[in-house]
């Protein structure tokens, strides 16, 4: 019997492979997914094999690299017998050795909850430079097709004005601020892949995201939709460790997943391109909503003093991305927050709740 969040995820799969693509492009083809674990990397790979399933006579193969193999058993559990999908279990900041051709490279390894910056800020920044360097050089030595890195929204730093944030607009970092960790070495990553292919030919593609939320989060990631999610499932009230002002776009994981292949199998070699939804809330409309959307828990929003140890608190109160770059390679929005929510909601109800 599948259960609900095998339910959602099959829906989610469904929908990603019926959006217009040439997903040919990928039939046949050897492809290797760093952060396999990661529930955004999670989902090229459940789709791929989708694809290997519903459309491919020529199987895709994939090589999904992880540090963890318990987790890696556990997070595809289904697939364990799938001889189209091989486990490397290594920091991908070790030299990576794959046989025969190698067609598409996506590094998505990373920590990116605040929750690891300062506690670990040189794994935190090692995957994004390391980690680059070695996949950078492995995407030489293969000559793929392309070599997709996975970026963030936060190599933006501090915007002051209300423009919306298109690629080419930054605001500061500051280096000497141990929460840089993260977007500073996001952003060195980006320019590593720049000049690889500037000096060897590499092409590389870079995708921006903003919070995406859906099936497969760890309940302790730290992020604020985690941090919701688990409150409504366990019948908690939402906790608020601040007045709620920060405005935060939250695109919903199936339509980020198109979003990625959409730049991989359209965008341009060079560029960057933000993936996220289109609109802004702050963090308290979101608590209000989320408990709008379940009356029947009678929740309410209570504010408390952040007592989390070595959390980091993010300085932005603001991002406000600009998607259109985006959608002029023909993407869209098809969840709405109500929807997304919702359905990352119904993902746990027969299972271990341990995820989201």
């Amino acid at each position: 019997m599948i259960n609900s969040f095998n339910k959602i995820v099959q829906e989610d799969l469904t929908f990603i492979t019926s959006v217009d693509l040439p997903w040919h492009e990928f039939e046949g083809k050897s492809i290797l997914v760093t952060g396999a674990n990661g529930s955004l990397p999670a989902y090229l790979i459940e789709t791929i094999l989708y694809l290997n399933r519903i459309k491919f006579k020529k199987k895709a193969k994939i090589y999904a690299l992880a540090r963890n193999r318990e987790k890696t058993d556990k997070r595809f559990a289904s697939y364990l017998d799938d001889d189209n999908l091989k486990f490397i279990i290594q920091d991908v900041c070790e030299e990576v050795s794959i046989p025969g051709a190698l067609d598409f490279i996506i590094h998505a390894a990373s920590q990116a909850s605040p929750n690891y910056y300062a506690k670990d800020p040189t794994g935190t920044l090692l995957p994004n430079v390391l980690g680059t360097y070695r996949l950078l050089e492995l995407a030489r030595a293969k000559n793929v097709s392309c070599f997709l890195y996975f970026s963030s929204g936060a190599i933006y730093g501090s915007r002051e004005n209300n423009n919306l944030t298109a690629e080419n607009d930054f605001g500061p970092l500051n280096p000497l601020s141990i929460e840089a960790c993260y977007p500073e070495s996001k952003r060195m990553g980006e320019n590593m892949c720049i000049a690889w292919m500037h000096q060897y030919g590499v092409p590389i593609k870079i995708v921006r995201p903003f919070h995406t939320y859906g099936p497969g989060f760890e309940l302790t990631d730290g992020r604020v939709f985690a941090d919701f999610v688990k409150n409504i499932v366990f019948n908690e009230d939402i906790v608020l460790n601040s007045d709620g002002s920060a405005k935060r776009s939250f695109c919903y994981l199936a339509d980020a997943t198109v979003g990625f292949f959409t730049v991989i199998l359209k965008g341009n070699a060079g560029e960057a391109y933000n993936v996220s939804a289109s609109d802004e809330i702050s963090v308290k409309e979101l608590a209000e909503k989320l408990i709008s959307f379940f009356p029947e828990k009678k929740l309410k929003v209570v504010y408390k003093k952040n007592e989390k140890q070595g959390y980091l608190k993010t300085k932005i109160l603001k991002y406000s991305p600009d998607n259109s770059k985006l959608k002029k390679l023909g993407w869209y929005e098809n969840y709405s927050i109500e929807a997304g929510f919702k359905r990352t909601i119904a993902s746990l109800a027969d299972n271990n709740i341990n995820h989201i």
